[in-house]
């Protein structure tokens, strides 16, 4: 980020216009290499990486390992937690256990109201979890309601990944919204009731509400498989079950990771050293990592929805082994992802969008949203947008009062999530999950994404010009 924050003093030059038509054709390269040729996005990821890297002038070995790390960064965890919430997701519809919870939404909600309550559930999920492990515990169940209550997909995902998406990037303790607090200097208590308060109709409006349009421009049905969980044969639980879990203990299974991680953000905003005993707050601290909590989980499961219902050890193994199979090509995917976006922040795409911003005239709170919007657009990553843009703007914020120091972090954070796209992890997450093609994700995830955006954008400008 220093190094950006330098570059950004230095005036616009030629190599940074080239970076840019670089950038846009590294990314048409991968849409029409997935659209036209029908090559796996694992490859087109590929092959874009390596024309960016060429094209604007990266050392071969620098791009080879910038991809590398790219991968690696991306894949270090989230591969292993698309990887664990598969294996919770199978043995949850194995037993029976989401069938309790289907059964219970449609017998409480009407198919009108599924989607409203969709939202509600990624709301509370999505408070202490990051956007792709909330993704990965609340798939099967989006899948499987989708199948029963006979509503299109999008009308049940749409709600889930708005409200997932909209915590992930306003709402501490996630850490985008924590930095661009801490480099801004804005108060935490001001900044979080603020994004409630902006969080709340920004879901409302981007989820239920732009779910019906986007269930119209994407018509799909469920998928068979999602997530390692198949449907169909969740809809009937597995012959070996001998008697299925109960609602509360397929629900406490269920969020037993999601209250670890909690647990772990509580005390991490409130908690002080000095004030609770250092092996609690190690423990806390371990416990609450969301590699072992989803760890801890899967162990839970294979108890819960394994032994107690009655399957033996080879029978859950085998569950296990066959969660796997299906997201490999997700992790994959996923993991060059992360690769094309390391390879655009190592060819310096991220410091000429830092010159851009840093000759801009305009209002702190309107440069840091375009900064935080360019930022994401070129690398990717939400959390990159956020850091950077933060770091842009923070000299330009010392006269601003309590209030709208807490309204330019989130400012900042409604910037980082705009248009999702084929540099971005989740966009892929999101398309091979749900089984989309490359247009459908366009019209779905991306449009949505850019619409939390505008939508916090527009919630924030007006909130400025009340406190």
């Amino acid at each position: 980020m220093t190094a950006t924050l330098a570059a950004a003093t230095k005036p616009w030059m030629a190599h940074d216009t080239r970076l840019t038509l670089v950038t846009l054709g590294g990314i048409a390269i991968i849409v029409l290499l997935i659209v036209i040729v029908k090559m796996h996005p694992f490859l087109a990821l590929i092959a874009g990486s390596a024309f960016v890297g060429l094209a604007g002038g990266v050392p071969l070995a620098k791009i080879i390992s910038n991809f590398e790390t790219g991968v690696g960064a991306t894949l270090q965890e989230v591969g292993l937690l698309i990887a664990l919430g598969a294996m919770l997701g199978k043995l949850l519809a194995d037993s029976g256990g989401a069938d309790r919870i289907i059964d219970k939404l449609l017998n409480k909600a009407s198919p009108a109201l599924l989607p409203w309550a969709m939202a509600l559930v990624a709301i509370i999920i999505g408070i202490p979890m990051f956007f792709e492990i909330g993704l990965v515990l609340l798939l099967p169940v989006i899948v499987l309601i989708a199948h029963r209550s006979g509503l299109r997909l999008m009308r049940i995902a749409i709600p889930a990944l708005a409200g997932l998406s909209v915590l992930h990037g306003l709402i501490p303790p996630h850490p985008g919204p924590l930095i661009a607090i801490d480099a801004v200097h804005a108060q935490l208590g001001t900044t979080l009731g603020l994004g409630i308060l902006v969080a709340i109709p920004t879901v409302i409006i981007c989820g239920p509400m732009l779910a019906i349009v986007v269930a119209r421009l994407v018509p799909v049905q469920a998928p068979a498989v999602a997530g390692g969980v198949d449907a169909a044969a969740a809809n009937s639980r597995d012959d070996a079950v001998k008697r299925p879990p109960s609602f509360g203990v397929t629900l406490e299974t269920i969020l037993f990771p999601v209250a670890l991680m909690l647990s772990k953000a509580l005390a991490d905003i409130i908690a002080n050293s000095d004030k609770h005993p250092p092996m609690a707050r190690t423990i806390v601290d371990f416990i609450g990592e969301p590699l072992v909590a989803m760890t801890l989980a899967v162990l839970l499961a294979m108890v819960t929805f394994g032994y107690a219902v009655g399957l033996d050890g080879p029978r859950i193994s085998a569950r296990i082994s066959a969660s796997v199979g299906p997201v490999a090509s997700v992790i994959l995917i996923v993991g060059a992802g992360g690769g094309f976006k390391q390879t655009l922040i190592g060819a310096g795409v991220g410091d000429s969008v830092a010159k851009f911003a840093n000759n801009a005239h305009l209002s702190v709170l309107v440069l840091g949203y375009l900064v935080a919007v360019a930022l994401r657009l070129a690398t990717g990553s939400a959390t990159v947008a956020t850091i950077t843009a933060a770091g842009i703007v923070a000299p330009l914020a010392g006269s601003l009062r309590p209030t709208h120091l807490a309204l330019l972090a989130l400012i900042i954070g409604a910037g980082s999530l705009f248009l999702s796209h084929v540099n971005d992890a989740g966009f892929w997450l999101v398309k091979e999950s749900f089984g989309l093609t490359v247009g459908q994700t366009f019209k779905s995830w991306s449009l949505m994404e850019t619409a939390v955006s505008v939508v916090a954008f527009g919630l924030i400008m007006g909130l400025s010009v009340i406190v």
